[in-house]
């Protein structure tokens, strides 16, 4: 038993070595080429956060002359569309859409009429629900420049003191280790939707959403796995001033359902990166469970506490990235919790009906 716990910490300890190896903060110089850029945005049933949206998006350093916001109202029962009329009316580039006759379901379908009316061979996406930092287009636009097909940036939650959106932004930390710290190494996987971008050319060139729709979320992962596919160059954003900030599920019922839906996606990964993520994540689970066997074999105390030693030093000096301030206490509880999240989310990504914006 003790030789092969040595093995799952060894496997532990290569990963989590990439992990501060790669994951990091890289600040971005704009360069004086400026390229047209066409921010699109789905929106459905976003009436109370739409106009923090378009505030956000009409106070970029970007010159407005460059960039263009399409905004498609996805069918809404509330008055999202005419608070986007309201907001826009003084805002030439802007203009909002409603999404009829959709080629594809739920929120690439609104999407993809977003993209189609686009004029601008540079894409943005992010949510309805966001608040995209003053520098967002400025900083995609130079991995524009320096060449990338794709891109994708950092997408944190908001602080706030409520023991949901503590586990929420924890696992938002973590998902930001792996996500980046794997396209670094070149084996990108997944990105956020709502700091996401790509060249038109290189969407059509995969063939846009249409082989994305197994899954009726998922659509930014599910786009990034194409590209893969095609050897296009995908490049990660570690600039904070590039950041997408948005709110975290409001309870602990609507963080499972979005964590099914975003789970969900993950059945329709590469098998590559099915591997890797299940071999992180089940060594953590045999070092974290471990403990319990400590009765028949004592060293395993040791394997558990080299897990959460790396763990907490990890989170410790990463979160800073994300802007989050976890104190030690909530590190360590998190992390305990976080682990056991990842089991229930995945029996839950299989059962759980998941409908474009039912939950959240």
């Amino acid at each position: 038993m003790i030789s092969f716990y040595i093995i799952i910490t060894l496997i532990f300890l290569i990963f989590s070595i990439i992990f501060f190896k790669y994951f990091f903060e890289k600040q971005i110089v704009s360069s004086a080429r400026i390229n047209k850029i066409s921010v699109v945005v789905a929106a459905k049933n976003e009436s109370g956060n739409i106009k923090n949206l378009i505030k956000a998006l009409s106070s970029q350093t970007y010159p407005v002359n460059s960039f263009e916001v399409i905004i498609v109202n996805d069918n809404s029962s509330d008055d999202t569309y005419e608070k986007i009329t309201e907001s826009i009316q003084d805002l030439s580039n802007f203009k909002v859409l409603t999404a009829k006759n959709k080629i594809f379901e739920a929120k690439r379908g609104a999407l993809q009429t977003g993209i189609e009316s686009s004029k601008y061979p540079y894409i943005l996406i992010t949510d309805a629900d966001c608040e995209p930092s003053a520098q967002w287009i400025e900083k995609s636009n130079e991995m524009f420049n320096r060449g990338f097909d794709f891109i994708f940036g950092l997408a944190p939650f908001f602080t706030e003191n409520t023991f949901v959106n503590k586990l929420a932004r924890f696992e938002n930390l973590w998902t930001h280790i792996l996500t980046f710290s794997f396209a670094k190494i070149g084996l990108p996987y997944s990105a956020t939707a709502r700091n996401f971008g790509f060249k038109k050319l290189s969407f059509e060139e995969i063939g846009g959403y249409k082989n994305t729709t197994q899954s009726l979320s998922g659509d930014d992962d599910l786009l990034l796995r194409e590209a893969v596919k095609h050897k296009l160059k995908i490049g990660c954003i570690t600039d904070r001033t590039a950041s997408v900030l948005s709110k975290s599920p409001s309870s602990y019922s609507a963080y499972l359902k979005q964590k099914a839906r975003h789970t969900s996606t993950s059945h329709h990964y590469l098998p590559k990166h099915k591997f890797l993520l299940g071999l992180w994540h089940l060594s953590n689970l045999i070092l974290l469970f471990g403990v319990f066997y400590i009765w028949n074999a004592p060293a395993l105390l040791y394997f558990f506490l080299i897990k959460l030693l790396t763990n907490f030093t990890l989170v410790s000096v990463k979160q800073r990235i994300t802007g989050y301030n976890f104190s030690f206490i909530e590190i360590l509880y998190l992390q305990v919790l976080y682990d056991i999240q990842i089991i229930i989310n995945f029996a839950n990504s299989f059962f759980l009906k998941r409908n474009w914006k039912s939950d959240s």
